[in-house]
């Protein structure tokens, strides 16, 4: 089977993570991986906190010991659908208009079929990569790790023994860019750093009572001027290494000279660049916002209780600034405690382990424009950053010849084209076998 093919087939299996430990078929999905893999030649491992939440590991011994081991994960995990919202059934594992549709076609069954369809390769061929690989298909990211990357760190890091550098989820997918002469840029981002997770929950308590009554200052009142003091505050500018450089190649490669000592310079660039200048948008300040607000039991009475959650994610360098940002416009009498506190993270740039990722692209694609890029969100790499591993996001995706883009992450009809994940398998490879 081709890698599109491949990710198909893993779509069928309905890996959903619905938060608090509840999953639906993480250990079917993980006992077909382990069949797969067993009958290439390999000996993979189930391992995990229980059978239920099992991730698939294994170690591929390269050919010089002496390198540093490098590892590649992929999770296996979903999110949910609302099956309503969707045109096509989101566990169905359709291939059809070019694209392969369903629930983990971009998020992330893409990479785990690009993984396996390299490991397959390599069973078939008798091809061993230089240095030892260490895979990991993991559970559990979309619901912070517990049960899946952070678990494995806590209770088996022998598995990462040697383990210098990762790669993992986002990053290495072309995005094409129209400059101002008419020439069209393909640009392969690579990450090389995360804002952090800091997320929060918020609690005000008081005196309960008629809401035909109201009284200044009940507990939800204060918590609602809490969460708008939060989600309206106008975090500072700041640009790191990562995004300066993201927003100078680029611009450069679309033939312009970017002006980045001051924030309308800033801003202008990121304007710039059309479609990638999202990317830089949620990457140059620290954000916060209210996802959840609990409270009351009936419209007539006045609650007793209220509670928010807050979503905070903090540039690299500003993690204890934000911190007491938050802790002063939450301001006294609210009672606030992390819910999940995991703390930036950035890698090498330039490094070797960079270089061999922007050369695999560009043997594929040698007009290829390779930035390093900053996500706005999180991945697992955070969790192996407690071992000392360097984490990129590289899971490289080829342009589709018509044009077609990935779409639908965490939303409804997702879908990424049959060319991509064919393509960017090709480019894994590569780098896999010669890094």
């Amino acid at each position: 089977m081709s890698a599109a093919e491949l990710c198909a087939r893993l779509i069928r299996f309905d890996t959903s993570n619905y938060g608090e430990g509840r999953s639906a078929g993480e250990a079917d999905l993980a006992a077909w991986l382990v069949g797969a893999l067993e009958r290439a030649g390999y000996a993979p491992q189930l391992v995990g906190p229980s059978p239920a939440r099992a991730s698939v590991v294994l170690r591929v011994p390269g050919t010089d010991p002496t390198l540093p081991a490098m590892l590649v994960h992929a999770h296996t995990d979903v999110v949910p659908v609302e099956p309503s919202q969707w045109t096509v059934p989101a566990f169905a594992g359709r291939i059809s208009d070019g694209y392969v549709w369903g629930r983990g076609a971009t998020d992330m069954k893409d990479m785990v079929a690009m993984t396996l369809a390299t490991l397959l390769s390599w069973a078939k061929t008798g091809t061993r990569p230089r240095r030892d690989i260490v895979v990991l298909f993991v559970a559990d990211e979309e619901s912070g790790g517990e049960h899946g990357a952070l678990w494995l760190v806590r209770n088996r890091p022998e598995l990462f023994a040697g383990v210098q550098f990762a790669i993992g989820e986002s990053g290495g997918d072309a995005t094409e860019l129209v400059a101002a002469d008419g020439r069209t840029v393909r640009c392969y981002p690579i990450a090389t750093g995360e804002r952090g997770t800091l997320h929060l929950r918020l609690r005000a308590s008081g005196d309960p009572g008629h809401a035909s009554r109201p009284h200044p200052g009940h507990a939800l009142e204060r918590l609602i001027a809490a969460c708008h003091r939060i989600n309206t505050h106008e975090w500072p500018l700041r640009l790191t290494d990562t995004v300066r450089g993201y927003i100078e190649t680029i611009d450069r490669a679309l033939g312009n000279e970017p002006e980045l000592d001051t924030e309308a310079g800033v801003l202008a660039a990121i304007d710039r660049l059309g479609p990638a200048g999202e990317v830089a948008a949620a990457t140059i300040r620290c954000t916060a916002t209210t996802t959840v607000m609990n409270a009351g039991m009936t419209v007539n009475v006045i609650p007793g209780n209220a509670e928010a959650l807050v979503d905070v994610r903090c540039l690299p360098g500003t993690e204890d600034e934000a911190v007491e940002t938050l802790r002063g416009l939450i301001g006294d009498g609210i009672a606030w405690e992390f819910v999940d506190r995991q703390s930036p993270v950035s890698a090498p740039h330039p490094s070797p382990w960079f270089d061999a990722m922007r050369d695999a692209i560009i043997a594929h694609d040698p007009d290829a424009v390779v930035p390093p890029v900053c996500m706005g969100g999180g991945t697992d790499a955070k969790a192996f950053a407690a071992l000392g591993i360097a984490g990129y996001g590289f899971a490289p995706l080829t342009a589709d010849p018509e044009g077609r883009r990935p779409a639908g992450t965490h939303g409804a009809d997702e879908r990424t084209p049959v060319a991509s994940i064919d393509g960017g398998q090709r480019i894994l490879e590569e780098f896999l076998t010669r890094v």
